[in-house]
């Protein structure tokens, strides 16, 4: 014969199970409702403090969403003392280990735990859905659970960091991503992309974190730039090289638009030039084999392009260099190549690395880059169009937080 009980399903230490009721609606299907109440043997206590109370002021009782049984929705009707706490010198709600704040959601403490592990697999409007509850209130209980575990930034480093933006709405709305590149964590996010955007984050750091940072790589952005060496000067910047090959390959394109605006251009060549955008950015090796003949085409019909899609494998071997003196000496010699061009997008495009050239060359002694966060930035796209966006964006930011813990 089973020993089984079917109190065990509710562990509720300071309570007792009065009884069960199945009741059925014609429109909602079957609803099990658990009735329970103060165990008299506990003294009840507070639920904000644990403080033992002095006097019981009032009786009451609510109805709270459990966890389901099979198919069917559980509530247990939850009956309580609002006692007289000592400690906080006001009229509390006892704890009876079944609702963690009496203020939040109308759910058990296990149905709000399972509601925050389901969002962190699926969307808000999914596990609405599942859970036959209102969107926002599953966002509520998703959030202070989120709250609970991220409301201080864990500051901690490897040395490694990797900063970006991600674009997150219409109008240039930013927000700033720090990864840890070591272990993939995201340390913080901040709204907008602006100098003071990153003062935020390196303020509020510890010295002895602060002071860890030994190199951050990021694209060529001033305020970032600005931000870095104003808090962290003893850091090594290295610029990201995959920002500078797709910069390069803005120009590439400004060359080919160019040159498809000629006027002394014949029908033919006018019709080679048009849409072939795509087959002058890919790599080789990453062409089809009918896309192959038309770039050789392109490149013989127009001497322009044919220079820039050479610049443009020159500038890749760069990274190549051991050391960032050997870097430095190829990034010179590349930039005097580029330079008897005579193209304008290209020489504006040396104009501006040999601006950011300091903190190109020290990919050779630190090879660091942004392809991590790259990674992550699509992922954070995924989470925003996962959930249609997000009005709130401090829950975004938490969302961010919980979806890159790092190794």
């Amino acid at each position: 014969m089973s020993n089984f009980s079917i109190s065990s399903l509710f562990p509720f230490r300071r309570a007792k199970i009065d009884g069960f009721e199945q009741i059925v609606d014609l429109d909602k299907g079957i609803a099990i409702f658990t009735t329970v109440s103060p165990d008299q043997r506990y003294t009840p206590i507070c639920y904000k403090c644990g403080s033992k109370a002095s006097g019981i002021h009032d009786y009451d009782q609510r109805t709270l969403r459990d966890l389901s049984f099979g198919n069917n929705p559980g509530f247990i009707v939850y009956k309580f003392r609002k006692i007289t706490c000592p400690n906080c010198g006001q009229t509390r709600v006892e704890d009876l280990g079944i609702i963690s704040n009496p203020k939040g959601p109308r759910v058990t403490e296990r149905m709000a735990r399972y509601i925050h592990e389901l969002c962190s697999l699926m969307p808000i409007n999914q596990v609405a859905e599942h859970c036959n509850l209102d969107w926002k209130t599953v966002k509520k209980i998703d959030k202070r659970f989120l709250e609970e575990k991220y409301s201080e930034t864990d500051y901690t480093n490897s040395g490694y960091i990797a900063i970006d933006e991600v674009s997150v709405g219409k109008y240039h709305k930013y927000l700033t991503v720090v990864l840890d590149f070591i272990t993939g964590r995201v340390i913080w996010v901040g709204e907008n992309r602006k100098a003071d955007t990153l003062d935020r984050f390196f303020k509020e750091m510890p010295k002895k974190d602060l002071l860890n940072i030994k190199a951050v790589t990021m694209d060529m952005w001033d305020a970032y730039i600005k931000s870095i060496n104003k808090w962290c000067p003893q850091a090594v910047i290295v610029f990201d090289k995959f920002h500078i090959i797709a910069n390069f390959n803005k120009v590439i394109d400004q060359v080919r638009r160019d040159e498809q605006n000629r006027k002394d251009l014949n029908k033919q060549e006018t019709q080679t030039l048009k849409n072939s955008r795509w087959i002058l950015l890919k790599n080789w090796g990453n062409l089809r084999e009918k896309e192959k003949p038309r770039l050789e085409k392109l490149l013989t019909i127009n001497e322009n392009l044919y220079k820039v899609y050479i610049l443009k494998d020159e500038l890749k071997l760069i990274w190549n260099a051991e050391n960032s003196r050997d870097m430095k000496e190829a990034l010179d010699n590349w930039c005097l190549l580029a330079l008897q061009s005579g193209l304008k997008p290209v020489i504006r495009f040396v104009a501006t690395v040999q601006k950011y050239k300091y903190g190109i060359i020290t990919y050779g002694d630190c090879p660091i880059h942004t392809s991590k966060l790259e990674g992550t930035n699509n992922k954070i796209k995924e989470i925003k169009r996962r959930a249609y966006g997000y009005h709130d964006i401090d829950y975004f930011k938490l969302k961010i937080y919980q979806a890159f813990p790092g190794l």
